[in-house]
Parts: structure tokens; C-alpha cells; sequence
């Protein structure tokens, strides 16, 4: 079995997922919609970072339960620069490419979601379809608002 493995990548992952969405809470402050929902969904990578790691021991793994933190100093002051940008069209731009980047970064763990729930339902290792179960849903309301911000804001940043 190898699911000590997946679970080590899957660790690693939603924790970028959740660094990802929390930098693009920061870097588009100024759009309070972003700015929010941003950082709910990144409290559920979070949480599933903590979930796998728990859960991981009983694999052989030994993961930080602790998700990564907020933005580096580096990262913060990027944030401030864009800040000061406010609503330039540079800054529709840059609002693409991200909800593309998370919107890619999200389908990519929901996949791996997907892979370990089939595995473990083939095991029949019930704690393993549990966690797939409870955050695989998560996941997918993640990777469904990226897509519908980016739908949203296509049309209004692509034309202008």
C-alpha cells in the first residue's frame, strides 16, 4: 500500500492550495468578495493539512499538522504594491491569472481526492474514505468558485 505516500503529496498540496488562496486574499484586498471568501476556503485546506497529517501517522508518515502560514514579508510587500494599484486594468489581469492558477491548483487536489477515496474504497479502509469523503466536497467548492470568478470576471477585465 501506498497510501502513506499519497497522503504525504495530498499534505503537501492542500497546503499550497491554502498558501495560493491566501495570497490571492492579500494581493486583492481591495476586492472584498475576493478578499473573504478567499480566506474561508483557504481555513478548509487548513483543516484538511491538519486532518491528513493526524491521520497519516497510522501510514508511517510524519507530517506537520501545522498548515504553512501567512505570506512572507517579500509576498506582504507585493501585496502593498498591488494595493496602491487599486483598480488599475493591470490589476484585472493579474485577478486571471490567479483564479486560473487556483481554479488549477484546486482541480489538481480534487483528483487526488478522487484517486484516494477509490483506493480506499477498493481497500476497504473505511478511516481513508472518511477523510476523502468529508473534504473532497470542500474541494470541489473550491475549485467551483475559482471557476465561476474567473467566468465573472473575464468578460469585464478581457474587454475593457
Amino acid at each position: 500500500m501506498k497510501f502513506g505516500l499519497v497522503l504525504g503529496e495530498m499534505h503537501r498540496s492542500e497546503n499550497d492550495l491554502a498558501h495560493h488562496l491566501l495570497l490571492v486574499s492579500e494581493r486583492h484586498k481591495v476586492d472584498h468578495e475576493i478578499y473573504h471568501l478567499a480566506r474561508d476556503l483557504a481555513r478548509w485546506s487548513q483543516q484538511h493539512v491538519r486532518d491528513i497529517a493526524d491521520i497519516a501517522t497510522d501510514y508511517g508518515q510524519d507530517l506537520n499538522p501545522e498548515p504553512h502560514g501567512e505570506a512572507s514579508l517579500m509576498e506582504t510587500l507585493r501585496e502593498k504594491g498591488s494595493e496602491l494599484l487599486g483598480r488599475r486594468p493591470e490589476t484585472g489581469m493579474l485577478l486571471l491569472h490567479d483564479l486560473r492558477e487556483l481554479y488549477v491548483k484546486s482541480c489538481g487536489v480534487s483528483a487526488d481526492w478522487e484517486l484516494l477515496a477509490q483506493a480506499a474504497q477498493g481497500m476497504k479502509d473505511r478511516n481513508l474514505l472518511a477523510l476523502a469523503e468529508k473534504c473532497h466536497p470542500q474541494t470541489i467548492r473550491q475549485m467551483k468558485w475559482a471557476n465561476g470568478k474567473l467566468k465573472e470576471s473575464a468578460t469585464q477585465v478581457l474587454t475593457s
